[in-house]
């Protein structure tokens, strides 16, 4: 692997393009919106700031990450040359197809095709390549630069020499991958979604309140952050969406979303992105103020 390209300059893109550069990777970041391009850049900038300030990279490294990074708004002219394009658009069905398809067109038939897609099927992404066994998942975790977890899922024909590749690259990055097949949700999402979908059903049904459930799961259950708190972190859109795919994929009654969940992400109520979910993030981006609608 010598040039990687990143499609999408949101979270998971520019941490995904973060981490390829502060190892060393030339990356070409692609985002249809120029905005987009310069934000993930002053995303990237900002985390690089601090760590330099944490005294983990120098001023140095972090030239040098920012000068292994080049931008465009045209996947045909950004994937030129790559040996790995990893997409990390939007968590939507058809626009992933549509891109692996145009990816399919425009590559060259070796370069290794990844998504970085939470649960939707990397077969039926693959089902949109011509080889769709250079087609495979790279579920990496949020913040990118930080967590340790790549989840490595093999589409139905994914090939054993692109796992093998897959899964050495993600060691050269510091990360620690997992191999999975694919079902829907892979093993991350399939555990970690119904756990929050009954965090929000036990506030649903009154049996306690955002501050209380997510208390007895931080000191209980020795999580990090409540359950509560980090649906709010990953986007109440994003894990409806994936509920939806997993009840789709399943049909099992068990993993239909809440209807609390469903109706916040219908008034706009997203989470950290939109100021407000379960906690009130308007003055701190830290879940400190539970929000009016659930206070007491």
């Amino acid at each position: 692997m010598k040039t990687i390209a990143v499609i999408g300059a949101g979270t998971m893109g520019n941490g995904i393009a973060h981490t390829f550069a502060q190892c060393g990777f030339p990356v070409k970041l692609i985002d249809i919106s120029e905005k987009s391009l310069e934000k993930g850049m002053a995303t990237i900038a900002t985390n690089l700031d601090r760590m330099v300030a944490k005294g983990s990279i120098t001023e140095e490294d972090k030239h040098k990450t920012i000068g292994n990074i080049i931008t465009y708004t045209d996947i045909k002219d950004g994937v030129v040359g790559c040996d790995l394009v990893i997409e990390a658009a939007t968590e939507n069905v058809q626009l992933k197809f549509n891109i692996f398809k145009q990816l399919s067109e425009v590559c060259d038939h070796n370069t290794i095709l990844a998504t970085n897609t939470s649960s939707i099927s990397i077969t039926q992404i693959a089902a949109n390549v011509v080889h769709p066994e250079r087609v495979i998942g790279m579920h990496f975790m949020n913040p990118v630069p930080i967590m340790k977890l790549v989840e490595v899922i093999r589409g139905y024909n994914t090939s054993d020499e692109v796992t093998k590749i897959i899964m050495e690259l993600s060691c050269k990055l510091g990360k620690i991958p997992t191999e999975v097949n694919d079902y829907p949700g892979f093993v991350a999402n399939r555990i970690l979604m119904p756990m929050i979908n009954e965090a929000i059903e036990t506030l649903y049904n009154g049996v306690g309140g955002v501050y209380e459930i997510d208390t007895v799961m931080k000191l209980g259950m020795a999580h990090p952050m409540g359950p509560l708190q980090l649906a709010d972190f990953i986007g109440l859109d994003v894990c409806l969406s994936i509920l939806n795919v997993m009840y789709d994929g399943f049909k099992n009654p068990k993993y239909a979303p809440c209807p609390l969940l469903v109706n916040m992400v219908m008034a706009g109520k997203l989470g950290v992105k939109s100021g407000e979910g379960f906690y009130d993030y308007s003055e701190s981006k830290k879940a400190e103020k539970v929000s009016k609608q659930f206070s007491k």
